[in-house]
């Protein structure tokens, strides 16, 4: 009987010390990425925050198209954010800087995002971890993003668990249906 009692303890006590670990493992940073690793075209599938504040911002948008490009400088990165709202794409260019496995953007206004690349087991996929510095408050939202424009179910519970581990609320998932744009405003 006591036998027993202890094997029942001793799984329990490992089952509390696992989940720290996997929560280790998914908010673990990427080392140094390379800027290739991130160059292209990637689909926003779902992303949430520490607030649930930007999910109106993303729910009004058909979807999100993100382009990344290396420019001559190599710590800088093109970025261009297309935001699809019913017909209309809307364009957004910026120069990302590049520090190690940190991104950094800063406004005219002193607001500021410092990214980070998180583990993803998914194969065409980032996990994109974003500090927002916005007058003075701070935002912290993960989003998934895909090369394909949608994601495998087991690839979206590891982006569930990762926000559970973030204490953050469910993600707002894209509509993989909506049409991308394309990278270049057209004529």
């Amino acid at each position: 009987m006591f036998a027993a009692f202890a094997v029942v303890i001793l799984s329990l006590f490992s089952l509390s010390h696992s989940t720290p670990l996997v929560c280790e493992k998914l908010l673990h940073p990427l080392e140094s990425p390379s800027p290739r690793h991130v160059e292209g075209r990637w689909a926003l599938i779902a992303n949430s925050d520490s607030y649930g504040v930007t999910r109106n911002f993303i729910e009004r948008r058909d979807s999100t198209t993100l382009y990344f490009s290396n420019s001559s400088d190599p710590y800088m990165i093109s970025f261009t954010q297309v935001n699809r709202i019913g017909n209309v794409c809307q364009h957004e260019h910026l120069n990302i800087s590049v520090d190690g496995n940190v991104f950094v953007l800063r406004d005219a206004n002193k607001n500021s995002a410092t990214g980070s690349l998180l583990y993803t087991s998914c194969p065409d996929c980032l996990v994109v971890k974003v500090v927002l510095e916005i007058q003075g408050n701070q935002i912290v939202q993960l989003s998934l993003l895909s090369r394909r424009g949608t994601v495998e179910p087991k690839e979206m519970e590891e982006f569930r668990a990762q926000l559970k581990c973030s204490s953050f609320p469910l993600p707002f998932v894209t509509d993989p249906t909506k049409e991308l744009c394309s990278e270049h405003p057209q004529s």
